[in-house]
């Protein structure tokens, strides 16, 4: 699929596509996370795994007040990047993410830190999560990922949860406002079957094949229990 992207592509289409592993993988609930992250001179990566697989990715380029951070905060916010942006993944997990720039595996310890560097120290003590440090030759997808020129995010996410499952999860309910309310019942039928029937009620062949039927002298017709004319069983 990544090469549909390209300039004068030719979408090609074969059966080995439709049986070929997809990259991405759902997210199993409860499992840990794990997150690597990188920065380059142009932007920021960051791909989410679990288990080895790959859940999501994501790269931006910088923003223009952003090229003027030092190389501490440019790593970091690329940490920060990857937190914001899977935020529903993450809130209440534990989750391991990997920078290869090593003074990150200190910043809970650092003492000295800019304003910035304070602030998102704060966000990060939301969550449950642990910085490493993981070389940049290990780290080849986010250190890629960063260094795509790109204007726009390049952002790929799986399926979500779906929302009354995480309600289950949390002992949530619905409760309806007090307002007046109206009781109501809807059945659901085929358009077709009815259309069929209701030109059979109009065809008088048909109301003649009926009565035979009825009179045990219907040969190949029978009808269903919905009351539609039947021939040969079809």
């Amino acid at each position: 699929m990544a090469g549909l992207g390209t300039r004068r592509a030719d979408f090609r289409w074969v059966p080995g596509h439709d049986t070929s592993t997809p990259v991405l993988a759902l997210l199993v609930q409860g499992e840990d996370f794990v997150v690597y992250s990188d920065a380059s001179y142009l932007g920021l990566g960051c791909v989410l795994m679990q288990g080895w697989k790959v859940i999501a990715y994501a790269s931006r380029q910088f923003k223009s007040y952003e090229k003027n951070y030092p190389i501490h905060d440019f790593e970091l916010a690329a940490v920060i990047f990857a937190i914001k942006l899977w935020r529903h993944y993450l809130y209440g997990a534990h989750c391991e993410i990997y920078s290869d720039h090593k003074s990150l595996k200190y910043l809970f310890t650092q003492k000295e830190l800019n304003m910035r560097q304070r602030w998102w120290l704060e966000l990060l003590k939301d969550y449950n999560i642990t910085i490493l440090y993981h070389p940049r030759k290990g780290n080849v997808v986010a250190d890629a990922l960063s260094r795509k020129s790109t204007k726009n995010l390049a952002l790929l996410i799986t399926n979500q949860v779906p929302l009354w499952k995480e309600m289950g999860r949390m002992d949530l309910e619905v409760v309806a406002p007090e307002v007046p309310t109206m009781l109501v019942a809807l059945a659901v039928q085929p358009t077709l079957l009815e259309k069929i029937k209701s030109l059979q009620s109009a065809d008088p062949n048909l109301q003649k094949v009926r009565r035979d039927i009825e009179s045990g002298r219907g040969g190949d017709f029978s009808i269903r229990t919905d009351g539609a004319l039947r021939y040969q069983n079809r």
